[in-house]
């Protein structure tokens, strides 16, 4: 699926996915998710493709969905946009690097779980509101966040929904290593130069191997679907929209799952 607010690019031995939607800080719409899930399914077809990049425009890596068009059109079918992409992600051979700018919302920080790569800039903020909004984590980061940081860490950030800064998520293991301001895209450039330096299949073959929980994690995706679409129908999330909505004014994009 094409649209504006998703930039797909070849840059040598990278294929970059921008999300460019700086109006509304980059949340994300259906038609998004599709571009980005048809972008890596044709990354993961392409030997010349050595990593996949994402970004986003404006200041901001992404404020999580649009609310409005997360209202209009409530995920649970597996078939969805949003939960291809999240498959797409999850079974990526291929390598992927974040650059990060600004606040990574939802799933902007979700979706961080499934990168080789994030090189985040200094201003960057990561924060997980799903319980917040009356939902329920997804992208697998229910497993994926205690596995890397432990039960107690994981609480702090899924259960609270805490906003933490670039530092404190390179001592949790979500970002790899802070960049100086404006170079997040740069620096990702020099590390997918030093990945195609590298055989492709011995790159791929290695993640394969390094992702060996990948069938525990496919499974708690689709758990997290079932439980996220059970969420949408109750009463605590209607009323949550609704107040989200009215203290913010009917155009308001949300930065949430």
């Amino acid at each position: 699926m094409i649209t504006p607010d998703i930039t797909v690019r070849r840059e040598g031995a990278a294929l970059h996915i921008g999300m460019a939607r700086p109006a509304k800080r980059n949340a994300l719409t259906e038609p998004m998710y599709a571009a980005m899930a048809d972008a890596l399914a044709d990354a993961e077809h392409d030997d010349t493709v050595r990593a996949v990049v994402f970004s986003g425009d404006g200041g901001t890596f992404c404020a999580g969905n649009d609310l409005a068009d997360f209202a209009a059109s409530p995920r649970g079918d597996e078939d969805r946009p949003v939960f291809r992409f999240i498959r797409a992600l999850a079974g990526a051979q291929t390598v992927l690097v974040a650059a990060v700018q600004g606040r990574a919302i939802g799933i902007g920080t979700t979706m961080l779980l499934h990168c080789d790569f994030v090189l985040a800039e200094p201003d960057a903020e990561l924060q997980m509101t799903f319980v917040d909004l009356a939902l329920v984590p997804e992208a697998g980061s229910s497993l994926l966040v205690p596995e890397l940081m432990g039960q107690r860490r994981a609480a702090e950030l899924l259960l609270l929904g805490e906003r933490i800064g670039a530092e404190r998520a390179v001592e949790l293991g979500l970002v790899n290593r802070i960049v100086p301001a404006g170079r997040a895209l740069a620096e990702a450039a020099v590390l997918v130069e030093r990945l195609a330096g590298k055989p492709a299949g011995a790159l791929r073959a290695t993640k394969r191997l390094m992702k060996s929980s990948a069938r525990d994690l496919h499974a708690r995706i689709a758990e997290e679907n079932a439980a996220f679409g059970a969420q949408l129908q109750t009463a605590e999330l209607r009323q949550t929209v609704e107040r989200f909505f009215a203290s913010r004014g009917s155009t308001a994009t949300g930065t949430a799952a």
